[in-house]
């Protein structure tokens, strides 16, 4: 049999004695016993055979103990016979259990990482997570049956495998001998009939079987991308999200592997590390090794929290960290380096950070400054801008109105000053705006037993119709709240995106939506080929017009011919862009301008129509100021810029390039368009932090637009950190008290003056104090 061949080696290595299955053997005889094929056996050979006296051969001991881990692979069993009986002793020199036989490669730091494929969980290489398809998504719509079409992916142009004869035979087979009706609507089928369709049944493959097949053998790219349009990301089921290997995690430090160490808030695992010091739970002997290394862990852990990320794990994806979040752990670094004679620049570093945060950043960039650096910081943040030694002021206006110093001083000096930063600080100037009428029938958006992160199993109730403020802590639970729970469970319901919502029970009230937006601060558009003017649709306007002149009518122009997105009247050495990309691989794209057309984006015989004297790229070169003014007369178009005018954004060009927006000004340019839409009413508008890159002025100018969109009857659900908008609001929903795990609960709830009286509530203490202001 399969066997013999391993006993022939063993005999040609010399050795005569051999046990299998627990039963000694002369190697003679073991070759002339016939052992099963088909079933597995436990063949040892025996090495030597010593008897245990005090003068026994301790060189042979050693010698016969090094040859039988050599033939072992690191393992060697002793077997001590005591009368009739013997006992079993498994040594061992690999990382492994005797006993069960697993076993650890060699334990060193790449086997830690989730970046080495040495560590990294060889199901989802390390991510956590793993793209599956979504059954909601395969069947969408479960009043069809699935002769009607209900599973999606096969009523596509692309996957008419409904109709392939062969698939559907087989699945007609599989439905008759498990007696499933197909032309029954799906909501109808038991889940058992629905389990087999989607899964199959051992002879049927399974629809959803069949698409992981497609997906995984098709070389086309456009296939791939059609099949993840019914595809999730979901929590890897072999790691759990913990993103390494068995054997990484089965290494233990003082009984905690390192997927639960990472898990633990930074300041809890300080004070796990300082504990393990102050206690010496650490052997004696070991110490001195362990001690440096515990020592650089703390100090780098006190970088972080003084930066005001306590809250935060160390397994947190990067992906997720704020842009403050993101700025403020880049400090950390810089603050554990200590370097002096360093020029830091810093953008708002106080993004996502609470008021009663402010200040131990503040410090941070303090002592940053003591050891003999300078630090540069962009900031709106009054708590900052008061504790800097040297402010620059810069105005008077925004685009073509400001580029110019309007003061340098302290900040004492700022505050006795003109300009319009020194009005706010000052409080001669303040941002309020006049409240709405409440609507006339109280209506809730309900999400119940909200439990994704450190969110406490909480149900909340967020008022239709009513400009709402989540607000809290760094770390409180807001954004598991409102962007990991509800913009998620709502952008699936409405739009069938693909996301894994966060961890809830359910959301009531979703009838009495119409749509969700949410107005973030991603680009409106990734080329020079967007534009303000296009994304609130006054360009099409504009087209339309020089399209009607005499000249492009004698010469045949549609509005098409004024489009830099389509061939004709466009420069085809840029396509339109008025830039040229210059691809530097290792580094960002770089664009210059066009040397055909000098950044026009038009041919020459496009730019010759002229409307009152102004050709097509001329008109993209005004302001929305200039242009409100040139197209005054033309009431569809002046109400498009005038959105853009009403947000603040009269001095941005027509045609600036999307990519030279900042975020602020991307947001607005959507709520602009949002406010140029016929108004339906019940729309739910999501904002994270609107106010980030915004002076107090601009702000004033944001919450007219919010406040606007709520008169029309929609809902406006804000999470801010900024007093200026909570005090604006109608409704604010408190969460903490805390950040990390001692937050993730309710603390109060109601307008800004219940707040105020709420004691526990640091929100309501700093808003008490701007409200005497």
């Amino acid at each position: 049999g399969e066997y013999r061949g391993t006993l022939e080696e063993i005999q040609r290595m010399g050795f005569q004695r051999v046990r299998i299955d627990r039963i000694l053997y002369h190697i003679e005889e073991a070759l002339q016993k016939t052992l099963a094929r088909y079933k597995k056996h436990d063949i040892e050979v025996v090495v030597d055979r010593l008897v245990i006296e005090p003068e026994i051969d301790k060189m042979r001991l050693v010698d016969s103990l090094e040859q039988a881990l050599k033939i072992g692979k690191g393992i060697v069993i002793v077997s001590a016979k005591e009368g009739k009986k013997s006992k079993d002793l498994i040594f061992s020199e690999l990382f492994s259990c005797p006993i069960c036989g697993f076993s650890l490669p060699e334990i060193e730091p790449r086997l830690f990482s989730f970046n080495s494929p040495y560590g990294a969980c060889p199901s989802c290489q390390g991510l956590g997570e793993k793209l599956v398809f979504d059954p909601e998504l395969v069947i969408p719509n479960k009043n069809l049956s699935i002769a009607e079409g209900a599973i999606f992916p096969w009523a596509r142009a692309s996957h008419k495998v409904g109709r392939q004869r062969f698939f559907w035979y087989m699945l007609e087979n599989m439905a008759e001998r498990n007696r499933i009706d197909l032309y029954k609507p799906i909501k109808e089928l038991e889940k058992e009939e629905l389990d087999l369709i989607l899964y199959g049944d051992g002879i049927f493959e399974g629809v959803i079987p069949w698409l992981e097949r497609r997906y995984k053998e098709t070389d086309s790219e456009y296939t791939r991308e059609e099949l993840e349009q019914y595809m999730v990301e979901k929590k890897c089921e072999v790691c759990k999200g913990k993103r390494l290997k068995k054997e990484a995690l089965s290494v233990k430090f003082l009984g905690k592997s390192i997927d639960e160490i990472v898990e633990m808030e930074i300041s809890k695992l300080k004070e796990f590390f300082e504990k393990v010091l102050r206690e010496k739970k650490i052997p004696e002997e070991k110490i001195k090794i362990v001690q440096p290394i515990l020592k650089e862990i703390l100090n780098r852990l006190s970088f972080l929290i003084d930066v005001g990320l306590d809250y935060l794990t160390l397994s947190r994806r990067a992906d997720t960290l704020s842009g403050g979040e993101e700025q403020r752990v880049r400090l950390a670094t810089q603050i554990g380096s200590g370097l002096s004679g360093v020029l830091y620049i810093l953008d708002e570093p106080s993004v996502g950070l609470h008021a009663r945060d402010q200040n131990r950043l503040i410090q941070t960039l303090k002592k940053l400054r003591d050891l003999k650096n300078t630090v540069l910081v962009v900031e709106h943040d009054p708590q900052t801008i008061l504790s800097a030694d040297w402010v620059i002021d810069i105005g008077p206006g925004a685009g073509k109105h400001g580029g110019k110093i309007v003061f340098e001083g302290t900040p004492k000096e700022l505050l006795k000053s003109k300009t319009l930063t020194g009005e706010y600080l000052s409080g001669r100037k303040k941002v309020e705006i006049p409240k709405g009428k409440p609507p006339e029938k109280e209506e809730f958006l309900i999400i119940k037993g909200a439990r994704e992160h450190n969110l406490k199993n909480i149900d909340v109730k967020i008022p239709l119709r009513k400009f709402v403020c989540i607000t809290g802590v760094s770390g409180s639970g807001k954004s598991s709240l409102v962007n990991d729970i509800l913009a998620k469970a709502l952008m699936k319901k409405f739009y069938r995106a693909k996301e894994e919502v966060g961890d809830h029970d359910e959301i009531l009230g979703t009838e009495k939506l119409n749509k969700v937006v949410i107005v973030d601060q991603s680009p409106i558009g990734r080329t020079p080929r967007s534009n303000p003017a296009t994304y609130v649709g006054a360009f099409s306007f504009v087209r339309q017009l020089f399209s009607q002149t005499r000249e492009a009518k004698i010469r045949g122009y549609t509005p098409g011919r004024f489009s830099f997105n389509v061939k004709g009247g466009r420069c085809e050495a840029c396509q339109g862009q008025g830039q040229i990309k210059i691809e530097m691989y290792f580094l960002p794209d770089v664009y210059i301008v066009c040397p055909e057309c000098k950044g026009k984006r038009f041919n020459k015989e496009t730019l010759e129509i002229k409307y009152k004297g102004k050709n097509i790229a001329e008109i993209l070169e005004m302001t929305v100021e200039e242009a409100l003014e040139f197209f005054k007369n033309i009431p569809p178009l002046y109400q498009k810029l005038k959105t853009l005018y009403d947000v603040g954004l009269g001095y941005i060009e027509l045609g600036q390039p999307a990519p030279s927006l900042s975020g602020g000004e991307a947001q607005r340019v959507k709520l602009a368009a949002e406010l140029s839409k016929k108004a339906t009413g019940n729309t739910l508008y999501i904002l994270d932090e609107p106010t980030t890159g915004l002076h107090p002025d601009d702000i004033k100018k944001l919450l007219f637009v919010l406040r606007e969109l709520v008169n029309r009857g929609n809902t406006v659900l804000v999470v801010e950190h900024n007093l200026d908008v909570i005090k604006n609001a109608d409704w604010i929903i408190d969460l903490g008290p805390e950040g990390g795990e001692r937050g993730g609960e309710i603390v109060c709830e109601g307008p800004p003056e219940k707040i105020i009286q709420c004691e526990k509530s640091y929100t309501g203490k700093f808003l008490r104090k701007i409200l005497k202001a």
